[in-house]
């Protein structure tokens, strides 16, 4: 198996792990319409992924920025939260991790 087929795999489950752990943020105490907005904003790159677009994967580090500042903020100020959100948090940033390995994985080679 290549390292790009790995990463593929890799990114799409994380995903699902970050899409499965901003859900249960309504157990915290969060609202289910805040939690369902962020997991349905998460959805617009998802035909990207599955395909394994470049440019997709390119434009979807951007779109994991946010997260990572939402739970960064939510486990800096709210101790309630602090368990769901550093799972959260973990899982954010090793999905953004995974973008950037695809990315480099699936380089065009010049020429």
């Amino acid at each position: 198996m290549s390292a790009r087929t790995t990463a593929h795999r890799i990114t799409l489950g994380l995903w699902l792990a970050v899409a499965l752990s901003l859900l249960g943020w309504i157990f915290v105490g969060y609202s289910w319409p805040l939690c369902a907005a962020a997991v349905i904003l998460l959805l617009t790159p998802l035909r990207g992924l599955i395909q394994g677009n470049r440019y997709t994967y390119a434009w979807t580090t951007l779109v994991a920025i946010p997260y990572l500042m939402i739970a960064l903020t939510e486990l800096l100020v709210n101790p309630l939260a602090r368990w769901a959100t550093g799972a959260s948090l973990l899982l954010i940033f090793a999905w953004f991790c995974s973008l950037v390995a695809f990315l480099r994985f699936a380089r065009v080679p010049p020429g």
